[in-house]
C-alpha cells in the first residue's frame, strides 16, 4: 500500500457499505403482462442504466432490497469474464426495481463519494485479482475486502463535487452525441429513398408507387443486377492478403484487429478476393445489416461464403448503394428476400439479391447525398472525440484525487471547451 496523505486512511469496502444480493427467479415467473423490472447486466451500459433489454417478473421483493437512488449496481457473476465488475449508478429512473441473482447491489452512506471509486484502475484490478479460476464471479466477500484511500469528509465532498461536475458535462456532450446520431440517421433515411430532395436536382415533382414504397419521378427503380457484376475471383495463389470480416455496424473490418485472434482458415486458397470499391456480405447474415463496402485495402480476402459485386461506377456512386443498403428499409427487404429463398440454409445468394430494386437518382445527386452524409458523419466525429477528451481528463484527474496524488483546491475545477487531450 502506497503512503497516504496526511488525514487519509485505507478503508475496505465493508466499512463503508453493504452489499445486497439479488433475486433468483425461474422462466415460469417471467411475464409480459407488468410484473417486477429485474436488472441485469446487460442493463448495465457504459456506467449507466440502460432499458433497452428489460425482464420483468411476477415475484415480491421487499423494499429494503429494491434499489434505491445512488445505489451502484455491479455485475459479480456472468459468463463472459470481462464483465465482471462493471457497475452503474440507480438513478429516480431505475430506483424501485430488482436485480438479478448474477448482480449485486452496494448501498453507502458516502454514496456520492464512492460511487467513483468503482470506476478507478484500482477498483479493477481488485475486481481481477479476485476472479474465480473456474468460474467468472466475484463475491460479496470479496468485494467487502476492496481497499481504497479514504480523505476526510470535507476533501471527499469536494472531489465529489469536482468529479460530478465533469460528469455533468460528460453527459451534456453525450447527449449532443446521442441527438446528433439521431438527426443522421433520419437524415440518411429520408436522402437515401427521395423523401428529401437536396437543392437544384428535382426534375419532375412528385412521386410515384414502386414494389418498395414510393420513389421521386425522376429517380430509376431498378435491379442491382441491372448496374452490378458478381465477382467470385479465388485466392488460388494462397496469397497472404488481410482477410476482412463484415460488421452490422462498421461494414467491413481487418478480422486479425476486430478479433484480436485468427477466426479464419489457415488454407486461404479458397477464400474470394474483394478490390477497393467492391461491395460485399456474408449471405447468412445480411437481414441483420452485415454488408459492406471494401475500403480498406486495395485487395483482401472474404470468407468462400460472400457474395461479393461491383457496381458499374459510371452509373452508380458505391458509397451511395452501400449507405443505401444499409438503411432499416433495406435490412427488412433482404430479410423478406431471405424468407421467400428457395435455399434452405437461409441464405440470400446472389441470383436472388441481384433482382431486389433499389431508387436511383442521377450519379450528381448520388455524390451530393454522400457529401452530405459524410458532413453529418464528421460533425458527429468531431463531438465524439469531444467527449472522448473529457472522458480521458476525467479519468486522469480521478486517478489523481482519489489516491491523493492531487490535492482539492477551495475552488472546484470545471472542465472548459479548451480542456487539453
Amino acid at each position: 500500500m502506497s503512503k497516504l496523505p496526511e488525514g487519509w486512511e485505507y478503508k475496505k469496502l465493508k466499512d463503508l457499505g453493504v452489499c445486497i444480493t439479488g433475486l433468483t427467479y425461474k422462466p415460469e415467473d417471467v411475464t409480459d403482462q407488468g410484473g417486477l423490472l429485474v436488472l441485469r447486466s446487460s442493463n448495465v451500459q457504459s456506467g449507466r442504466i440502460d432499458f433497452s433489454d428489460c425482464v420483468y417478473v411476477n415475484a415480491h421483493v421487499k423494499s429494503g432490497s429494491r434499489t434505491r437512488e445512488g445505489d451502484i449496481l455491479i455485475c459479480v457473476r456472468n459468463g463472459s469474464k470481462s464483465l465482471i465488475g462493471k457497475s452503474a449508478v440507480i438513478d429516480k429512473a431505475s430506483e424501485g426495481v430488482a436485480h438479478g441473482a448474477f448482480m449485486t447491489l452496494f448501498r453507502s452512506r458516502h454514496g456520492d463519494f464512492v460511487r467513483h471509486l468503482f470506476n478507478t484502475d484500482h477498483y479493477h484490478r481488485e475486481v481481477n485479482k479476485n476472479l474465480g479460476a473456474t468460474i467468472n464471479s466475484i463475491n460479496s466477500g470479496d468485494l467487502y475486502g476492496f481497499k481504497f484511500p479514504f480523505p476526510p469528509k470535507k476533501e471527499r465532498e469536494k472531489i465529489s463535487l469536482i468529479l460530478s461536475t465533469w460528469d455533468e458535462a460528460i453527459s451534456t456532450t453525450e447527449r449532443i452525441v446521442e441527438i446528433s446520431q439521431r438527426k443522421r440517421h433520419a437524415l440518411m433515411q429520408q436522402l437515401l429513398t427521395g423523401k428529401r430532395r437536396l437543392p437544384g436536382f428535382t426534375v419532375h415533382p412528385g412521386e410515384r408507387r414502386e414494389k418498395y414504397g414510393d420513389v421521386p419521378n425522376d429517380w430509376e427503380f431498378i435491379e442491382i443486377g441491372s448496374f452490378s457484376r458478381q465477382s467470385s475471383e479465388k485466392n488460388r495463389e494462397a496469397e497472404e492478403l488481410p482477410v476482412l470480416s463484415c460488421s452490422k455496424y462498421d461494414g467491413f473490418v481487418d478480422s486479425l484487429s476486430y478479433f484480436n485472434k485468427r477466426v479464419y482458415s489457415e488454407d486461404l486458397s479458397g477464400y474470394k478476393v474483394i478490390y477497393r470499391g467492391d461491395i460485399g456480405f456474408p449471405s447468412n447474415h445480411v437481414e441483420e445489416g452485415s454488408i459492406g463496402l471494401q475500403n480498406l485495402y486495395d485487395r483482401g480476402l472474404v470468407s468462400p461464403i460472400y457474395v461479393v459485386f461491383r457496381p458499374d461506377e459510371e452509373r452508380v456512386d458505391p458509397e451511395f448503394l452501400f449507405r443505401l443498403l444499409k438503411t432499416d428499409h433495406y435490412r427488412q427487404v433482404f430479410a423478406a428476400s431471405t424468407n421467400a429463398s428457395v435455399d434452405r440454409r437461409g441464405s440470400l445468394r446472389w441470383k436472388e439479391f441481384s433482382a431486389i430494386k433499389v431508387p436511383l437518382p442521377s450519379l450528381d445527386e448520388q455524390k451530393a447525398i454522400v457529401l452530405a452524409l459524410k458532413t453529418a458523419d464528421a460533425e458527429i466525429e468531431a463531438q465524439q472525440q469531444r467527449l472522448d477528451c473529457l472522458r480521458q481528463e476525467k479519468r486522469a484527474l480521478m486517478q489523481q484525487l482519489l489516491t491523493g496524488k492531487r490535492r482539492v483546491k477551495v475552488e472546484a475545477t470545471a472542465p472548459t471547451e479548451e480542456a487539453a487531450c
